[in-house]
Protein backbone atom coordinates (compact mmCIF):
# COMPACT_ATOMS: atom_id res chain seq x y z
CA UNK A 1 0.00 0.00 0.00
CA UNK A 2 1.46 3.60 -0.81
CA UNK A 3 1.84 5.66 1.86
CA UNK A 4 2.82 9.28 1.08
CA UNK A 5 4.48 11.53 4.14
CA UNK A 6 4.16 15.21 4.21
CA UNK A 7 6.66 15.68 6.89
CA UNK A 8 9.28 14.21 4.39
CA UNK A 9 10.43 13.48 0.85
CA UNK A 10 10.78 9.80 0.89
CA UNK A 11 9.49 8.21 -1.93
CA UNK A 12 5.96 5.86 -1.73
CA UNK A 13 5.86 2.53 -1.01
CA UNK A 14 4.47 0.75 -4.18
CA UNK A 15 3.62 -3.02 -3.91
CA UNK A 16 5.72 -5.54 -6.08
CA UNK A 17 4.86 -5.70 -9.84
CA UNK A 18 6.00 -9.36 -9.99
CA UNK A 19 4.80 -10.87 -6.45
CA UNK A 20 1.71 -12.51 -8.16
CA UNK A 21 3.78 -15.11 -9.78
CA UNK A 22 4.92 -16.26 -6.53
CA UNK A 23 1.36 -16.89 -5.88
CA UNK A 24 0.57 -18.16 -9.16
CA UNK A 25 3.43 -20.79 -9.29
CA UNK A 26 2.60 -22.18 -5.83
CA UNK A 27 1.62 -25.63 -5.95
CA UNK A 28 -0.76 -25.77 -2.92
CA UNK A 29 -2.54 -22.66 -4.07
CA UNK A 30 -2.85 -24.50 -7.58
CA UNK A 31 -3.84 -27.34 -5.92
CA UNK A 32 -6.47 -25.59 -3.74
CA UNK A 33 -8.60 -23.72 -6.77
CA UNK A 34 -8.60 -27.32 -8.45
CA UNK A 35 -10.70 -28.61 -5.54
CA UNK A 36 -13.20 -25.73 -5.79
CA UNK A 37 -16.71 -25.81 -6.50
CA UNK A 38 -19.08 -23.92 -8.62
CA UNK A 39 -22.75 -22.97 -9.67
CA UNK A 40 -23.34 -25.12 -12.19
CA UNK A 41 -24.23 -23.49 -15.79
CA UNK A 42 -26.98 -24.44 -17.97
CA UNK A 43 -26.35 -27.86 -19.81
CA UNK A 44 -25.56 -29.08 -16.17
CA UNK A 45 -28.82 -28.24 -15.02
CA UNK A 46 -32.13 -30.59 -14.29
CA UNK A 47 -35.39 -28.03 -13.93
CA UNK A 48 -37.41 -30.91 -13.81
CA UNK A 49 -36.28 -31.51 -10.22
CA UNK A 50 -37.74 -29.13 -8.36
CA UNK A 51 -41.16 -28.35 -8.04
CA UNK A 52 -42.79 -26.26 -11.15
CA UNK A 53 -46.35 -24.84 -11.23
CA UNK A 54 -48.79 -22.59 -13.77
CA UNK A 55 -49.90 -19.20 -12.39
CA UNK A 56 -53.75 -18.79 -12.75
CA UNK A 57 -55.47 -15.75 -13.77
CA UNK A 58 -57.07 -13.43 -11.84
CA UNK A 59 -61.14 -13.20 -12.25
CA UNK A 60 -61.17 -10.41 -10.30
CA UNK A 61 -58.12 -8.19 -9.21
CA UNK A 62 -57.94 -7.89 -5.27
CA UNK A 63 -55.01 -5.69 -5.31
CA UNK A 64 -56.27 -1.66 -5.75
CA UNK A 65 -52.40 -0.36 -4.53
CA UNK A 66 -48.92 -1.25 -4.37
CA UNK A 67 -46.15 0.29 -1.80
CA UNK A 68 -42.93 -0.02 -3.33
CA UNK A 69 -40.10 0.30 -0.25
CA UNK A 70 -36.23 1.06 -0.69
CA UNK A 71 -33.12 1.90 0.71
CA UNK A 72 -29.60 3.42 -0.06
CA UNK A 73 -26.77 4.71 1.47
CA UNK A 74 -23.15 6.25 0.97
CA UNK A 75 -20.39 6.44 3.22
CA UNK A 76 -17.93 9.64 3.06
CA UNK A 77 -14.40 11.18 4.61
CA UNK A 78 -15.44 14.45 6.91
CA UNK A 79 -12.15 15.57 6.85
CA UNK A 80 -9.00 15.67 4.52
CA UNK A 81 -6.38 15.31 7.64
CA UNK A 82 -8.19 11.96 8.84
CA UNK A 83 -9.44 10.50 5.74
CA UNK A 84 -10.32 7.17 7.49
CA UNK A 85 -12.73 9.31 9.77
CA UNK A 86 -16.35 8.52 7.96
CA UNK A 87 -20.01 8.92 8.18
CA UNK A 88 -22.83 7.58 6.16
CA UNK A 89 -25.79 8.82 4.94
CA UNK A 90 -28.63 6.90 4.19
CA UNK A 91 -32.11 7.56 2.66
CA UNK A 92 -35.20 5.19 2.85
CA UNK A 93 -38.59 5.85 0.89
CA UNK A 94 -41.85 4.27 0.05
CA UNK A 95 -43.79 4.83 -2.56
CA UNK A 96 -47.38 4.45 -3.35
CA UNK A 97 -48.71 3.72 -6.52
CA UNK A 98 -52.63 3.11 -7.56
CA UNK A 99 -53.27 0.26 -9.64
CA UNK A 100 -55.26 2.12 -12.09
CA UNK A 101 -52.87 4.23 -12.59
CA UNK A 102 -50.14 2.19 -13.83
CA UNK A 103 -52.76 0.16 -16.60
CA UNK A 104 -51.44 2.05 -19.30
CA UNK A 105 -47.98 2.09 -17.95
CA UNK A 106 -46.64 -1.33 -18.96
CA UNK A 107 -43.50 -0.65 -20.63
CA UNK A 108 -41.59 2.49 -19.68
CA UNK A 109 -38.22 3.04 -22.00
CA UNK A 110 -36.59 5.83 -19.68
CA UNK A 111 -38.30 6.65 -16.08
CA UNK A 112 -38.54 10.13 -14.44
CA UNK A 113 -40.66 11.44 -11.62
CA UNK A 114 -42.65 13.38 -14.01
CA UNK A 115 -43.35 10.34 -15.95
CA UNK A 116 -46.11 9.58 -13.65
CA UNK A 117 -48.13 12.59 -12.84
CA UNK A 118 -49.95 10.54 -9.93
CA UNK A 119 -47.15 8.95 -8.73
CA UNK A 120 -47.29 10.08 -4.64
CA UNK A 121 -44.37 9.55 -2.63
CA UNK A 122 -45.35 8.66 0.91
CA UNK A 123 -41.96 9.58 2.58
CA UNK A 124 -38.37 9.74 1.94
CA UNK A 125 -36.39 9.54 5.38
CA UNK A 126 -32.92 10.24 5.89
CA UNK A 127 -30.25 8.91 8.44
CA UNK A 128 -26.73 9.64 9.03
CA UNK A 129 -24.55 7.83 11.08
CA UNK A 130 -21.08 7.87 12.48
CA UNK A 131 -18.90 4.49 11.24
CA UNK A 132 -15.26 5.15 11.92
CA UNK A 133 -12.90 7.99 14.07
CA UNK A 134 -15.85 10.54 14.58
CA UNK A 135 -18.03 10.03 17.73
CA UNK A 136 -21.53 12.32 18.94
CA UNK A 137 -19.98 15.21 21.07
CA UNK A 138 -21.50 13.90 24.49
CA UNK A 139 -20.79 9.98 23.44
CA UNK A 140 -17.71 8.34 25.23
CA UNK A 141 -17.42 5.68 22.21
CA UNK A 142 -17.93 4.58 18.97
CA UNK A 143 -20.33 2.14 20.35
CA UNK A 144 -22.87 4.40 22.38
CA UNK A 145 -22.73 7.04 19.24
CA UNK A 146 -23.87 4.37 16.97
CA UNK A 147 -26.51 2.66 19.41
CA UNK A 148 -27.70 6.35 20.23
CA UNK A 149 -28.09 7.58 16.62
CA UNK A 150 -30.30 4.61 15.43
CA UNK A 151 -32.14 4.71 18.59
CA UNK A 152 -32.73 8.61 18.04
CA UNK A 153 -33.71 7.49 14.56
CA UNK A 154 -36.62 5.05 15.99
CA UNK A 155 -37.58 7.64 18.19
CA UNK A 156 -37.88 10.49 15.72
CA UNK A 157 -39.49 8.50 12.55
CA UNK A 158 -40.72 8.75 10.20
CA UNK A 159 -43.12 11.50 11.20
CA UNK A 160 -43.52 13.85 14.33
CA UNK A 161 -46.85 11.13 15.06
CA UNK A 162 -45.94 7.52 14.19
CA UNK A 163 -42.86 6.59 15.73
CA UNK A 164 -40.57 3.40 14.22
CA UNK A 165 -39.68 2.84 18.29
CA UNK A 166 -43.36 2.34 18.99
CA UNK A 167 -43.82 -0.34 15.59
CA UNK A 168 -40.65 -2.15 16.63
CA UNK A 169 -42.15 -2.38 20.33
CA UNK A 170 -45.56 -3.66 19.14
CA UNK A 171 -43.63 -5.97 17.09
CA UNK A 172 -40.69 -7.31 19.40
CA UNK A 173 -43.64 -7.69 22.15
CA UNK A 174 -46.25 -8.93 19.62
CA UNK A 175 -48.84 -6.56 21.05
CA UNK A 176 -50.82 -7.55 17.62
CA UNK A 177 -52.24 -10.68 19.65
CA UNK A 178 -55.23 -9.35 21.43
CA UNK A 179 -55.52 -9.92 25.81
CA UNK A 180 -56.64 -13.65 25.19
CA UNK A 181 -54.11 -14.47 22.65
CA UNK A 182 -51.54 -13.10 24.93
CA UNK A 183 -49.10 -15.12 26.86
CA UNK A 184 -46.28 -14.62 29.00
CA UNK A 185 -43.16 -14.98 27.05
CA UNK A 186 -44.66 -12.12 24.74
CA UNK A 187 -44.04 -9.89 27.32
CA UNK A 188 -40.13 -10.14 27.67
CA UNK A 189 -37.24 -10.44 24.70
CA UNK A 190 -33.52 -12.17 25.15
CA UNK A 191 -30.59 -9.76 24.15
CA UNK A 192 -27.82 -11.93 23.16
CA UNK A 193 -25.23 -10.00 25.56
CA UNK A 194 -25.42 -6.21 27.01
CA UNK A 195 -24.54 -3.72 24.19
CA UNK A 196 -22.35 -1.77 26.57
CA UNK A 197 -18.53 -1.85 26.76
CA UNK A 198 -16.98 -3.64 29.74
CA UNK A 199 -20.11 -5.21 30.50
CA UNK A 200 -19.97 -9.39 29.64
CA UNK A 201 -23.56 -9.95 30.54
CA UNK A 202 -25.08 -12.39 28.46
CA UNK A 203 -28.69 -13.62 27.75
CA UNK A 204 -30.10 -10.45 29.08
CA UNK A 205 -33.80 -10.64 29.85
CA UNK A 206 -35.54 -7.24 28.58
CA UNK A 207 -39.04 -7.13 30.53
CA UNK A 208 -41.78 -4.70 28.78
CA UNK A 209 -42.64 -3.59 31.94
CA UNK A 210 -39.56 -2.81 32.87
CA UNK A 211 -39.15 -0.37 30.07
CA UNK A 212 -39.55 3.52 30.64
CA UNK A 213 -41.35 6.00 29.03
CA UNK A 214 -38.42 6.65 26.49
CA UNK A 215 -38.19 3.22 25.76
CA UNK A 216 -34.75 2.43 27.55
CA UNK A 217 -33.79 -0.67 30.17
CA UNK A 218 -31.49 -1.06 32.84
CA UNK A 219 -28.64 -3.47 32.94
CA UNK A 220 -29.00 -5.61 35.73
CA UNK A 221 -25.23 -5.95 35.79
CA UNK A 222 -23.53 -2.64 34.84
CA UNK A 223 -26.67 -0.97 35.50
CA UNK A 224 -26.28 1.22 31.92
CA UNK A 225 -28.99 2.10 29.52
CA UNK A 226 -30.45 -0.25 26.74
CA UNK A 227 -32.04 1.28 24.53
CA UNK A 228 -35.08 -0.90 23.07
CA UNK A 229 -33.28 -0.67 19.65
CA UNK A 230 -30.34 -3.05 20.70
CA UNK A 231 -32.28 -5.77 19.98
CA UNK A 232 -30.82 -5.41 16.40
CA UNK A 233 -27.57 -6.73 18.21
CA UNK A 234 -25.62 -4.51 15.78
CA UNK A 235 -23.15 -3.47 18.60
CA UNK A 236 -21.81 -7.21 18.45
CA UNK A 237 -19.81 -5.79 15.27
CA UNK A 238 -18.98 -2.64 15.91
CA UNK A 239 -15.00 -1.93 16.49
CA UNK A 240 -14.14 1.32 17.96
CA UNK A 241 -10.28 0.80 16.17
CA UNK A 242 -11.70 -0.55 12.62
CA UNK A 243 -15.12 0.90 12.32
CA UNK A 244 -18.59 -0.25 11.75
CA UNK A 245 -18.49 0.07 7.85
CA UNK A 246 -19.47 -3.86 8.32
CA UNK A 247 -22.79 -2.96 9.88
CA UNK A 248 -24.57 -0.45 7.09
CA UNK A 249 -26.00 -3.16 4.23
CA UNK A 250 -27.73 -5.03 7.67
CA UNK A 251 -29.01 -1.47 8.44
CA UNK A 252 -30.32 -0.71 5.03
CA UNK A 253 -32.39 -3.91 5.07
CA UNK A 254 -33.28 -3.97 8.13
CA UNK A 255 -35.59 -0.15 8.20
CA UNK A 256 -36.50 -1.25 4.94
CA UNK A 257 -38.33 -4.47 6.87
CA UNK A 258 -39.11 -2.29 9.62
CA UNK A 259 -40.79 0.57 7.76
CA UNK A 260 -42.99 -2.37 6.12
CA UNK A 261 -44.05 -3.42 9.06
CA UNK A 262 -44.85 0.22 10.09
CA UNK A 263 -46.95 0.44 7.22
CA UNK A 264 -48.95 -2.68 8.29
CA UNK A 265 -49.39 -1.17 12.05
CA UNK A 266 -50.60 1.88 11.16
CA UNK A 267 -53.50 0.12 8.19
CA UNK A 268 -54.29 -2.43 11.19
CA UNK A 269 -54.96 1.01 13.33
CA UNK A 270 -56.73 2.79 11.13
CA UNK A 271 -58.49 0.57 8.49
CA UNK A 272 -57.51 -3.24 8.69
CA UNK A 273 -58.96 -3.80 5.25
CA UNK A 274 -56.59 -1.58 3.46
CA UNK A 275 -54.29 -4.80 3.78
CA UNK A 276 -55.87 -7.17 1.55
CA UNK A 277 -56.38 -4.36 -0.88
CA UNK A 278 -52.33 -3.55 -1.19
CA UNK A 279 -49.35 -5.22 -2.33
CA UNK A 280 -46.16 -4.56 -0.66
CA UNK A 281 -42.54 -5.00 -2.48
CA UNK A 282 -39.53 -5.08 -0.98
CA UNK A 283 -36.33 -4.52 -3.18
CA UNK A 284 -33.90 -7.36 -2.47
CA UNK A 285 -35.23 -10.98 -0.54
CA UNK A 286 -37.57 -11.26 2.41
CA UNK A 287 -34.83 -11.99 5.09
CA UNK A 288 -32.61 -10.17 7.62
CA UNK A 289 -28.69 -10.46 7.36
CA UNK A 290 -25.90 -10.41 9.71
CA UNK A 291 -26.49 -9.48 12.97
CA UNK A 292 -29.87 -8.63 12.50
CA UNK A 293 -30.88 -11.86 11.15
CA UNK A 294 -32.72 -12.55 14.72
CA UNK A 295 -35.28 -10.51 13.29
CA UNK A 296 -36.66 -13.28 11.00
CA UNK A 297 -38.52 -14.63 13.96
CA UNK A 298 -40.78 -12.14 15.40
CA UNK A 299 -41.31 -11.07 11.36
CA UNK A 300 -42.32 -15.00 10.68
CA UNK A 301 -44.56 -14.93 13.81
CA UNK A 302 -46.19 -11.45 12.97
CA UNK A 303 -46.98 -12.79 9.00
CA UNK A 304 -48.00 -16.00 10.39
CA UNK A 305 -50.33 -14.60 12.72
CA UNK A 306 -51.80 -12.00 9.78
CA UNK A 307 -52.51 -14.88 6.94
CA UNK A 308 -54.72 -16.82 9.59
CA UNK A 309 -57.50 -13.91 9.28
CA UNK A 310 -56.44 -11.93 6.46
CA UNK A 311 -54.58 -12.10 3.27
CA UNK A 312 -51.37 -10.24 2.94
CA UNK A 313 -49.84 -9.32 0.10
CA UNK A 314 -45.91 -9.45 0.37
CA UNK A 315 -42.88 -9.89 -1.93
CA UNK A 316 -39.00 -9.66 -2.41
CA UNK A 317 -37.90 -8.54 -5.68
CA UNK A 318 -34.10 -9.66 -6.33
CA UNK A 319 -32.02 -7.81 -9.22
CA UNK A 320 -28.89 -9.29 -8.72
CA UNK A 321 -27.07 -12.49 -6.95
CA UNK A 322 -26.41 -16.19 -7.70
CA UNK A 323 -29.78 -17.01 -7.94
CA UNK A 324 -30.69 -14.26 -10.47
CA UNK A 325 -27.37 -15.26 -12.37
CA UNK A 326 -29.09 -19.03 -12.18
CA UNK A 327 -32.11 -17.85 -13.84
CA UNK A 328 -30.22 -16.31 -16.74
CA UNK A 329 -28.91 -19.41 -16.81
CA UNK A 330 -32.46 -21.59 -17.18
CA UNK A 331 -34.08 -18.72 -18.78
CA UNK A 332 -34.54 -20.88 -22.28
CA UNK A 333 -35.60 -24.10 -19.89
CA UNK A 334 -38.65 -22.75 -18.56
CA UNK A 335 -41.78 -22.12 -20.43
CA UNK A 336 -43.93 -18.73 -20.06
CA UNK A 337 -45.84 -18.12 -17.34
CA UNK A 338 -43.69 -21.10 -15.60
CA UNK A 339 -43.03 -21.09 -11.89
CA UNK A 340 -39.53 -23.30 -10.03
CA UNK A 341 -40.43 -23.57 -6.41
CA UNK A 342 -36.72 -23.97 -5.39
CA UNK A 343 -36.02 -26.95 -2.98
CA UNK A 344 -33.54 -27.33 -0.86
CA UNK A 345 -31.56 -30.35 -2.75
CA UNK A 346 -31.95 -28.20 -6.24
CA UNK A 347 -30.42 -24.75 -4.47
CA UNK A 348 -27.32 -27.06 -3.18
CA UNK A 349 -26.95 -28.71 -5.93
CA UNK A 350 -27.46 -26.18 -8.95
CA UNK A 351 -26.94 -22.59 -7.09
CA UNK A 352 -25.18 -22.59 -4.20
CA UNK A 353 -21.73 -24.96 -3.82
CA UNK A 354 -22.78 -27.15 -0.90
CA UNK A 355 -24.27 -30.47 0.85
CA UNK A 356 -27.99 -29.71 1.38
CA UNK A 357 -29.28 -30.47 5.08
CA UNK A 358 -32.87 -31.33 5.16
CA UNK A 359 -32.63 -30.19 9.09
CA UNK A 360 -31.20 -26.67 8.48
CA UNK A 361 -32.62 -25.97 4.97
CA UNK A 362 -31.28 -22.94 2.74
CA UNK A 363 -31.37 -19.34 5.07
CA UNK A 364 -32.95 -20.94 7.63
CA UNK A 365 -31.43 -18.54 10.15
CA UNK A 366 -32.32 -15.17 8.41
CA UNK A 367 -35.11 -15.67 5.76
CA UNK A 368 -38.70 -15.53 6.62
CA UNK A 369 -40.02 -16.41 2.94
CA UNK A 370 -38.74 -19.04 0.31
CA UNK A 371 -37.54 -18.78 -3.23
CA UNK A 372 -39.04 -19.35 -6.86
CA UNK A 373 -37.73 -18.21 -9.82
CA UNK A 374 -40.84 -16.90 -12.24
CA UNK A 375 -40.54 -16.78 -16.41
CA UNK A 376 -43.88 -14.62 -17.14
CA UNK A 377 -45.92 -14.67 -20.35
CA UNK A 378 -43.23 -11.70 -21.60
CA UNK A 379 -40.66 -13.91 -21.28
CA UNK A 380 -39.22 -11.82 -18.70
CA UNK A 381 -37.23 -13.80 -15.78
CA UNK A 382 -37.81 -12.60 -12.16
CA UNK A 383 -36.13 -14.15 -9.02
CA UNK A 384 -39.10 -13.29 -6.20
CA UNK A 385 -39.04 -14.36 -2.31
CA UNK A 386 -41.92 -15.01 -0.78
CA UNK A 387 -43.47 -15.44 2.67
CA UNK A 388 -43.29 -19.26 3.81
CA UNK A 389 -45.06 -20.72 7.30
CA UNK A 390 -41.65 -22.01 8.38
CA UNK A 391 -37.96 -22.85 6.98
CA UNK A 392 -38.84 -26.42 6.62
CA UNK A 393 -41.17 -25.92 3.63
CA UNK A 394 -38.27 -25.78 1.65
CA UNK A 395 -37.45 -28.80 1.70
CA UNK A 396 -40.31 -29.95 -0.72
CA UNK A 397 -42.45 -26.86 -1.31
CA UNK A 398 -45.56 -27.03 -2.91
CA UNK A 399 -47.84 -24.22 -4.43
CA UNK A 400 -50.10 -23.82 -1.26
CA UNK A 401 -47.03 -22.97 0.98
CA UNK A 402 -46.50 -19.80 -1.39
CA UNK A 403 -50.25 -18.21 -0.05
CA UNK A 404 -51.56 -15.51 -2.72
CA UNK A 405 -48.90 -16.33 -5.42
CA UNK A 406 -51.49 -16.42 -8.00
CA UNK A 407 -52.44 -13.08 -6.66
CA UNK A 408 -48.40 -11.44 -6.30
CA UNK A 409 -47.02 -13.02 -9.66
CA UNK A 410 -50.21 -11.66 -11.91
CA UNK A 411 -49.11 -8.90 -10.38
CA UNK A 412 -45.58 -8.63 -11.04
CA UNK A 413 -46.18 -9.39 -14.63
CA UNK A 414 -48.55 -6.40 -15.13
CA UNK A 415 -45.69 -4.31 -13.80
CA UNK A 416 -42.75 -5.08 -16.15
CA UNK A 417 -40.48 -2.28 -16.80
CA UNK A 418 -38.08 -1.96 -19.20
CA UNK A 419 -35.67 0.40 -17.70
CA UNK A 420 -33.65 -2.49 -16.39
CA UNK A 421 -33.26 -6.23 -17.22
CA UNK A 422 -36.21 -7.99 -15.64
CA UNK A 423 -37.17 -4.65 -13.34
CA UNK A 424 -40.15 -4.13 -11.87
CA UNK A 425 -41.76 -0.28 -12.26
CA UNK A 426 -42.28 0.15 -8.43
CA UNK A 427 -38.50 -0.99 -8.04
CA UNK A 428 -37.33 1.47 -10.36
CA UNK A 429 -38.85 3.83 -9.42
CA UNK A 430 -38.16 3.77 -5.52
CA UNK A 431 -34.81 3.23 -6.70
CA UNK A 432 -34.33 6.65 -8.80
CA UNK A 433 -36.01 8.53 -5.45
CA UNK A 434 -33.65 6.98 -2.87
CA UNK A 435 -30.62 5.56 -4.36
CA UNK A 436 -27.46 7.06 -3.61
CA UNK A 437 -25.05 7.22 -6.75
CA UNK A 438 -21.28 7.18 -6.25
CA UNK A 439 -21.26 10.35 -8.90
CA UNK A 440 -22.30 12.75 -8.16
CA UNK A 441 -24.02 11.56 -4.60
CA UNK A 442 -20.81 11.02 -2.80
CA UNK A 443 -18.91 14.16 -4.19
CA UNK A 444 -21.94 16.22 -2.77
CA UNK A 445 -22.62 14.58 0.10
CA UNK A 446 -18.58 14.15 1.37
CA UNK A 447 -18.33 18.22 0.66
CA UNK A 448 -21.38 18.76 2.91
CA UNK A 449 -20.52 16.84 5.83
CA UNK A 450 -17.03 18.02 6.06
CA UNK A 451 -18.36 21.79 5.64
CA UNK A 452 -20.88 21.48 8.58
CA UNK A 453 -18.56 19.52 10.57
CA UNK A 454 -15.43 22.34 9.60
CA UNK A 455 -18.14 24.96 11.01
CA UNK A 456 -18.13 23.32 14.88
Amino acid sequence: MAYNSKRGKRPMEWASKSSHTNIIKDSSIQDFLKLCDLPKTSYEIDVSSTQSIAIDDLRENPIKRIIAIDGGYKEVSVKNEFPSSKVAFMQFGATFFEVSDLENLKSLPFIDEEDMKKLRDIERIKLVIPTKGITLKEAPSLNISIRKTIYDFFIKKPDDRNHFIDTLKWFIFKEYYNEKECKDEYSQYQLASCPNLGCNSKKVILYKEKMDEKYQFICPNCEQKIFLTDVFRLHEVIDEELGASGILGYLVSLIEQIFIVHIIRLMLKTRASLLEETLFIKDGPLAFFGQTANMHKPMRELLNYLNKSKKLYLVGIEKTGAFVEHADQIREKMKPGEVLLLNNDYIYKYIIPGEADPKNPYASTSYYSGKIIFKDRNEKMYVVTLPIKDPFVINNPQKDDYRNIDVILNNIEKLKCDMYDDALLPIALVNKLVSLADHPSSVILEKFAKSKLHGH
